[in-house]
């Protein structure tokens, strides 16, 4: 299995944005040294729930201060980003890193960040498999052209040419969103909100839209998003996630604000917090170990990502990612 760690660099109640920031900087050094195969960041805009507005910047920053880890976004929207311009830094940061950047890409969400950077909902509701399209062009010719809704331009070459060029990974929530990176041969990132069996179902249907655009779905590195805390008992566990996640939850997920009042679904935070403690590795480390274990063999995905910040202290977080690394990993390659 490959195990890396997923950071929001959320902002709790009662800290500044500097102190998410460099939890989640300091969480990426803290993995490398425990032996985690990469870190993934998140990009959130205008909201405490995740502080970080570019995935990519960060990765850069990340890449610079470690030297072996992998550093993957998680993702950079492309509804809000022009995709020669994100492939340009991907290859920039792939080449300098010898090949250590890992990209993921998303549609994002109906939400005011449209109408601030003026992409509009067009963009969102049309314009993602255009985008995705582009950004694959860039990283796999040397010159490229657009003749689209949303991106026309004559050809150019593009420059620098990746080092690796792997096709990213492709967050998913939506049928559709499955069948076209299924029609691509491009894994999928399951966030840590869906079950196994909905992992499952999302994973089949995947694998139905791929054998009918003629490809094969079998060893397709897809990653799985779980929410991990490490105690010595699950208890424990759970009550350090009790105590401050739903604040952190009530806070940050009331920043999505739609760009057009459209309703959305909201959560209670209690609720939320008790949910994905019954989902994920929350307990003593031999009980992450059976949960990981379980979720891989129930959804055959063997690249799992654990959102470690779940107590938003920065000493938890490094400890969670220490005993994880001690406790947890060796069990799961063995």
């Amino acid at each position: 299995m490959r195990m890396g760690i997923f950071l929001l660099a959320g902002r709790f109640p009662g800290q500044d944005d500097g102190t998410a920031l460099r939890r989640a900087r300091d969480a990426v050094v803290r993995a490398e040294q425990a032996g985690f195969d990469d870190a993934w960041i998140a990009e959130h805009h205008f909201m405490s729930y995740g502080t970080c507005p570019s995935a990519i910047t960060f990765a850069a920053h990340a890449l610079g201060g470690t030297s072996r880890i992998g550093i993957g976004t998680a993702v950079s929207v492309l509804s809000t980003t022009h995709p020669v311009a994100l492939a340009e830094q991907f290859a920039l940061l792939d080449q300098l890193s010898g090949g250590r950047l890992r990209l993921g890409v998303g549609r994002g969400g109906p939400w005011v960040d449209l109408e601030v950077f003026g992409t509009g909902l067009p963009r969102y509701e049309e314009g993602f498999a255009e985008g995705l399209d582009l950004l694959l062009d860039c990283l796999t010719r040397p010159k490229v052209a657009a003749d689209g809704k949303f991106h026309a331009f004559p050809e150019v070459d593009f420059v620098p040419r990746p080092y690796s060029s792997p096709g990213p990974v492709v967050a998913c929530t939506s049928p559709a969103t499955a069948e076209l990176a299924a029609a691509r041969g491009l894994p999928l990132l399951l966030g840590m909100q869906m079950s196994d069996d909905e992992k499952v179902w999302m994973l089949d249907h995947y694998a139905a839209a791929a054998r009918a655009a003629g490809r094969d779905p079998v060893g397709v590195d897809h990653v799985s998003a779980v929410l991990a805390q490490v105690a010595d008992s699950r208890d424990e566990a759970v009550a350090q996630l009790r105590a401050t996640m739903p604040g952190w939850l009530a806070e940050g997920l009331g920043g999505y604000r739609t760009i057009d009042g459209r309703p959305r679904l909201r959560r209670d935070p209690v609720e939320y917090t008790d949910f994905l403690c019954g989902l994920h590795p929350v307990g003593s480390p031999d009980e992450c170990v059976a949960r990981i274990r379980a979720g891989a063999r129930r959804t055959g995905i063997r690249h799992v990502i654990a959102m470690v910040e779940g107590t938003g202290n920065r000493a938890r977080t490094l400890d969670t990612i220490d005993r994880l690394g001690a406790e947890v990993l060796p069990y799961l390659r063995d």
